[in-house]
Formats: C-alpha cells, sequence, structure tokens
C-alpha cells in the first residue's frame, strides 16, 4: 500500500475524473422536492435520480447499494487497511429547491471562461455577471456550468452527488490506496428541512460524517445557524361586509398589521449579514375569519432565537389589542441547531478536512453558514457532521452556476480525507 504520509495528490494515481458526464446527466432529471407534501420522499421523482445512482454504485462493485422505502441511498467503500479507522460518511441531498422549477434543466458549458457576462439562451434577462456574481472573477480558465435560463440547474446539491461518486469511482478503481471503510448517503427533501427525518443511523453505521454541500472552494463550515419555525393562526371575527360596522374584526387585515409591524433596518435576510440572525416571513394564507402567518426564525445562538421569537410575539400582542374580539396562536417549531455545540466536542472531524483541503492543494476557508445543512441535523442525532464546499453557486434561482474544476476539487479533498482518517488511525 502507499504511504499516507503527507502525501499530496500528485503522488497518487491520476485522478481520472468522471464528475463532469455525472453532473450533466443527473441534473437533467427533475428532483424538486414539496413542502405541501406529507410523504417521504415528498416527491416519488426524487427516487428517480436515486435509482440511478443505486445502479452505479452497484456497477463500480458496492454490492450494498440500495435505496429504501423513504427515499434514501446508502452504500459502503470496504476499507483498504488493516488499521481501526473511524467510519465516515459523506453525504450529499438529491432534491431541488422548490422555490424555482428543476424541471427541463438544460445545461450549458462555457469553457474557458474569460471574466465574461454569461447571457442565457433561453431568457436573454437572466444574465450571470462577475459584478453581481463576485466569485466569477476567481474562475478565470475554468469551465463554468449554467442552466438556459428558465430554470435553476441543480446545482445544490447535486454538485455534492456528482463529487462523492467521483470519489468512489476512483477509490474503488485504486484499492492501493489506504483508507477506512467509508459510507456514501443520499438524502430527499433536504430543501424542506426534511433531509434526516426518516434516515436509518444504526444501518448507516457511520461514527463521523461530511455533507458536501457549500459554496466557494476551499470552504468548510462547522458552525450553521440554529433555526426555529413559527406559525401564527389569527383568528377574527367574521361579519356580513354590509353589516360590519363594530362588528367585523378581519384576519386578513390583522395579518397585514402584523407585517407592516417588522422593522424595516433590521432582523431581516434583505439587511442582516455575517452572525446577524433574523425574523423572516415565508407565506400568509386566509380569509376575513381566519388567517395564518408562517415564518423562519435564525440566529447563531439558542438564546438570540429566543429573543426574535418573543419580539415577534410581542408584535402580535401590540397588533391584537387594536383588535379585542379577536386572537391569535403563537407555535414555535424546532427546525434545526447550531453544529458548532456537537463539534466542539469532536474537533479532529473538521481539522481533518481542514487539512485534506490543504492537501488538495487549496486554501481553506474555515467559516460559518448562514443557513443550514442535513449535518446540522445528523450532528445532534449523533453523527458529527461539518460541510465541505462542493462548489455551488446562486443556488435557488435561474442564476445558479458551478465550475467543473471546483466539483473536481471537492472530489480530491474527500479523497485525502479518507486518507487521512487512515493515516491517523491505530
Amino acid at each position: 500500500m502507499l504511504n499516507t504520509q503527507r502525501i499530496t495528490l500528485t503522488m497518487l494515481p491520476t485522478f481520472q475524473h468522471t464528475v463532469l458526464d455525472r453532473f450533466l446527466r443527473y441534473v437533467q432529471i427533475d428532483t424538486q422536492s414539496d413542502p405541501g407534501s406529507p410523504s417521504q420522499p415528498s416527491t416519488e421523482k426524487q427516487k428517480d435520480l436515486s435509482r440511478v445512482l443505486v445502479a452505479e454504485l452497484q456497477a463500480l462493485g458496492l454490492s450494498d447499494a440500495h435505496l429504501d422505502e423513504h427515499g434514501y441511498v446508502y452504500a459502503t467503500i470496504p476499507a483498504t487497511t488493516t488499521k481501526e479507522v473511524p467510519v465516515i460518511c459523506f453525504c450529499s441531498h438529491v432534491d431541488t429547491s422548490p422555490d424555482c422549477s428543476g424541471a427541463g434543466v438544460k445545461p450549458i458549458i462555457h469553457r474557458n471562461y474569460d471574466g465574461r457576462d454569461l447571457v442565457l439562451p433561453d431568457d436573454t434577462s437572466v444574465v450571470i455577471s462577475p459584478a453581481a456574481h463576485p466569485d466569477l472573477r476567481e474562475q478565470l480558465g475554468n469551465d463554468i456550468i449554467t442552466a438556459s435560463g428558465t430554470t435553476l440547474l441543480g446545482a445544490d446539491n447535486k454538485a455534492g452527488v456528482a463529487a462523492i461518486m467521483d470519489m468512489a469511482h476512483y477509490l474503488v478503481a485504486h484499492p492501493e490506496i489506504e483508507h477506512g471503510t467509508i459510507k456514501i448517503l443520499f438524502t430527499p427533501d433536504e430543501e424542506i428541512g426534511r433531509g434526516v427525518n426518516k434516515v436509518d443511523l444504526q444501518k448507516l453505521g457511520a461514527q463521523f460524517g461530511y455533507t458536501i454541500d457549500g459554496e466557494k472552494l476551499g470552504s468548510l463550515e462547522d458552525e450553521t445557524f440554529s433555526a426555529d419555525a413559527v406559525t401564527i393562526t389569527i383568528h377574527g371575527v367574521s361579519a356580513h361586509p354590509g353589516f360590519g360596522k363594530g362588528k367585523l374584526e378581519n384576519a386578513l387585515k390583522i395579518a397585514g398589521d402584523i407585517l407592516a409591524a417588522l422593522p424595516k433596518d433590521r432582523l431581516s435576510p434583505e439587511t442582516t449579514e455575517g452572525r446577524q440572525g433574523f425574523v423572516h416571513p415565508v407565506s400568509s394564507q386566509g380569509i376575513a375569519e381566519k388567517a395564518t402567518l408562517q415564518f423562519i426564525i435564525r440566529d447563531f445562538t439558542d438564546e438570540a432565537l429566543a429573543a426574535h421569537e418573543a419580539f415577534l410575539k410581542g408584535i402580535v400582542d401590540d397588533v391584537l389589542a387594536a383588535y379585542p374580539n379577536s386572537h391569535a396562536e403563537f407555535v414555535v417549531t424546532e427546525q434545526y441547531r447550531n453544529m458548532k455545540k456537537i463539534l466542539n466536542d469532536y474537533p479532529q472531524v473538521a481539522d481533518f478536512a481542514e487539512e485534506a483541503i490543504r492537501r488538495a492543494g487549496i486554501t481553506p476557508i474555515r467559516s460559518s453558514i448562514r443557513g443550514g445543512t442535513d449535518g446540522s441535523r445528523l450532528s445532534y442525532m449523533g453523527l458529527p457532521c461539518p460541510n465541505i464546499f462542493a462548489g455551488e453557486h446562486a443556488f435557488h434561482s435561474k442564476e445558479e452556476w458551478v465550475s467543473v474544476q471546483d466539483m473536481e476539487k471537492a472530489a480530491e479533498t474527500m479523497v485525502h480525507l479518507a486518507m487521512l482518517w487512515a493515516e491517523k488511525g491505530a
């Protein structure tokens, strides 16, 4: 076996990447999830890609690869070392966001990017420019993939899926590379917050994990938002509008007053950055008698999260004071928590990832993420799980793009990470 001590990729057998071909095929399969569906997975079409992945994993020789009834793909790359090495897992999600159409994706490769604006042919009003996407300036000479202008691309998270498959192909083709047992997990419904609802961690059998669902080349995220959802159900007083004077208390107007009372210069996604949290309305519906508002609340600490919820509850109470015969229910639902609390107890998980990024020839960017991944919840379920870059940018939009070379580096980083765990093994 190769000596993995301080090994560099140039010392490995040539990496014949398959990530581009895989990515182009995967994004053409519509896997959009549906927050309104009660099923698991929320859409059966997510399994269309999952079945393809199982067939490809089995073709690599991973005989245990399978798709379960809940839409999860499990597979194992057997160890090539006799050392005692913790079992690690690489995870990505197959679904795409409900925020933008994922049907009929036509991926376009912009070869040898030269810094120009990318005008998408099926809707020329969609322009991906370095002015709006500064990270494009770091992609000169690389190959950029976009959609055609009428759909999202699906790099979130099919870039991660393709990179994991590329890594698996490479390790299977080179059994002389020393590594421990590696588990592969592909999940459904991450975009609607249900990505790990039905995952079987006992069957997975991993001790530590990594989601491959990050953005910028070299990024490593070991801290996320903590997140809650808030549902406000307003019960107004209905009356015939011709005879409503002194009786009618319109729930829709009450909902409007609540929304209007939200601050305009703070506590919103459009006015915050860095470690600032927000209170964000995401939907409203109703009639005069009853209306419902849905919010998401985000911050990096549980204390700040609770403070934001108390602030919103105060707005509701103040508004209702003007409607004495109406009332509202205020329900908080936990979504996920900051993974940093768990990862602090296992510093080697993120430290090894940072070193693997370096060994792939990249400068690591260790940071917090203003969002959450499957890794947020997996960490609290007993699988400490930071997030590694996949190269996806401008996700959930028609301007989504990814660099081929960034996806290749994600695959190389995973190879180094697998080797590094073996190097540190007993």
